[in-house]
């Protein structure tokens, strides 16, 4: 393979306009990083994934090499971003640091000291998004939450990011994991619910596409205000023959009535403290 031989150092070619970068792991953050980080002009050198085909797949993508073997690293890189799943970050970074480079893992859920388990030279670059392969995402917009072992490497993280989005954070890893978390409620969770939603209408031969422009104006309120200002539906109402309407619809399914029960008791509590009811 024909390596990139240019003499200027890691923050040098960062400068320059590009970083050569090496992407450990196939999936849905690995695909949408690699895309933005060439499209910002900077070399992808390799791809690794334990399945080869995939590996191919996105190194193809992004005009760069693919591995299924760490011992087939190149050396001549700057930068390893490890986007695999989080059992396995401690892993690939024990094989990864005798090559002394600097490393960032994009978890959310994931301290730093993963990595500075073997080495100083490490930190956190993680977007704060929910990706798939399939869909579009513009990543100018995505939050970059970074983090770095040292105030050089948060720089140099944080002019990283900046070449790919205009929303960049300098987050520790108490603080992320408040955000991960924060994100499985915020995106997850409603996810599920729509998948709840969903299954109820079809039960009864009704088309989900019936209340995709409810879930629509809902997230887009979210966007103007804060959410509890804005709560309708007849929890907030203190509404309880609908409730018990709802609760007998779903007698023949103890789960759903839990969780509806769990969310309405929620909300109820929600308007108490808004309104400052004793």
């Amino acid at each position: 393979m024909k390596k990139l031989t240019s003499g200027l150092p890691f923050r040098g070619r960062l400068r320059a306009g590009y970083m050569r970068i090496t992407i450990i792991g196939s999936g849905n953050v690995a695909t949408h990083l690699s895309a933005a980080f060439k499209n910002a002009g900077h070399r992808i050198v390799q791809v690794y994934s334990r399945n080869m085909d995939n590996a191919a797949l996105l190194a193809y993508h992004v005009k760069a090499e693919p591995i299924d073997d760490l011992t087939q690293i190149d050396s001549e890189t700057d930068i390893f971003v490890i986007a695999v799943k989080d059992d396995v970050i401690g892993v690939i970074a024990e094989q990864l640091a005798v090559y002394q480079k600097l490393m960032v893992h994009t978890s959310g859920a994931t301290d730093l000291y993963a990595l500075l388990a073997f080495s100083d030279n490490v930190g956190v670059f993680y977007p704060l998004q929910t990706f798939s392969k399939t869909k579009e995402v513009n990543f100018l917009t995505v939050p970059v939450c970074i983090e770095g072992a040292n105030l050089l490497i948060s720089k140099q993280l944080k002019e990283l990011a900046q070449t790919i989005t205009n929303n960049v954070a300098e987050v520790d890893s108490a603080q992320r994991k408040i955000l991960h978390l924060a994100a499985v409620f915020a995106c997850n969770f409603p996810n599920y619910l729509y998948n709840i939603a969903q299954q109820l209408l079809t039960q009864h031969n009704l088309d989900f596409d019936l209340i995709r422009p409810l879930i629509l104006e809902t997230a887009q309120k979210a966007m103007v205000a804060l959410p509890a200002t804005v709560q309708t539906g007849p929890a907030v109402r203190g509404d309880e023959i609908s409730m018990g309407n709802h609760l007998t619809l779903l007698n023949d399914n103890p789960n759903l009535q839990q969780i509806y029960n769990l969310l309405s008791q929620g909300i109820i509590k929600m308007d108490i403290d808004l309104r400052g009811d004793k």
